[in-house]
């Protein structure tokens, strides 16, 4: 299989990073079959990458034509085994590994055995959801960025039995998607996270220490780093439990306590205070 018999994606999961990836997927060209466990969130995925189309015909980024095709193309689905017919199947899913584990184990015995499986992982081991299959050989990790249309990253992850054949072919499609694909092993929150987890877990010790107020924290990074957010409000957009979730991983998967999650973080996480998504986290937000 090369690139051009690529015709049709599968991606398990409507939420914000499958819906996202959907919308680059078909945006391409690809068709893509994208799967949820309701209706209800697959109409709730389809409004919110229409909403995202909608806005890029405003700023005449595409036509109304142009978003009326793209939408043809995302078929919507809560069967997971209408995903056979792809070529690549990319699951986006929740951060856990244990049902990430078993839908990998399924999409092995729905799919065959030339088809690639992709995970959209922020962190977990490639390598194990790998062992899960048959197919250890043509699993791989498709890190996005979040928000999927606008970021152009992507970590390409291998793990230890990843080909080089998968990863050249998925090298291949993230450029034909408009991105740049990074390679990365197999090691917990590969490059992105093992960064950038560290710097947002110590900005929330500055904050519980009284160093700074969370507004001021922020303003240094922005203005003495030239960071386009801050650690603080960076972590209220990607979620205060997905950052713990990520930090444990790195705590766990190194067993070294300078990834020790801070307890104000945990305290929060507690509290439901999970930023934006909630209303509430370092900073309110108006729902």
């Amino acid at each position: 299989m090369g690139l051009d018999d690529i015709k049709i994606i599968g991606i398990i999961g409507g939420g914000t990073m499958g819906n996202g990836i959907a919308h680059v997927c078909a945006q391409c060209g690809y068709n893509v079959v994208l799967v949820d466990t309701t209706d209800e969130l697959l109409g709730r995925a389809i409004k919110t990458i229409t909403a995202n189309l909608d806005r890029m015909v405003k700023k005449e980024k595409i036509t109304e034509q142009d978003k009326t095709a793209i939408l043809s193309r995302i078929r919507i689905t809560t069967d997971m085994h209408d995903v056979k017919v792809a070529q690549v199947v990319i699951e986006a899913i929740y951060e856990n590994l244990e049902a990430k584990l078993k839908i990998f184990k399924e999409l092995d015995n729905i799919c065959g055995p030339e088809v690639i499986l992709a995970s959209n992982t922020s962190s977990l081991p490639i390598t194990q959801m790998a062992a899960t299959t048959k197919r250890a050989d043509r699993v791989i990790g498709m890190h996005f960025m979040n928000p999927v249309p606008m970021m152009l990253l992507i970590e390409l992850i291998r793990g230890i039995a990843t080909s080089d054949y998968t990863f050249q072919l998925i090298r291949d499609l993230s450029l034909k998607l408009g991105k740049t694909p990074v390679e990365v092993n197999d090691y917990p929150g590969f490059i992105s996270n093992r960064i950038l987890m560290p710097m947002i877990n110590e900005a929330v010790y500055a904050l519980m220490e009284g160093v700074a107020s969370a507004e001021d924290i922020d303003t240094v990074m922005k203005l003495g780093m030239n960071h386009p957010m801050g650690p603080l409000t960076l972590a209220d957009f990607i979620g205060l439990d997905v950052c713990l979730a990520i930090m444990e991983v790195l705590y766990v998967g190194f067993s070294d306590s300078k990834y020790r999650p801070c307890p104000l973080l945990w305290k929060m996480v507690q509290a439901g205070y999970l930023g934006r998504k909630t209303g509430r986290g370092f900073f309110v937000y108006e729902k």
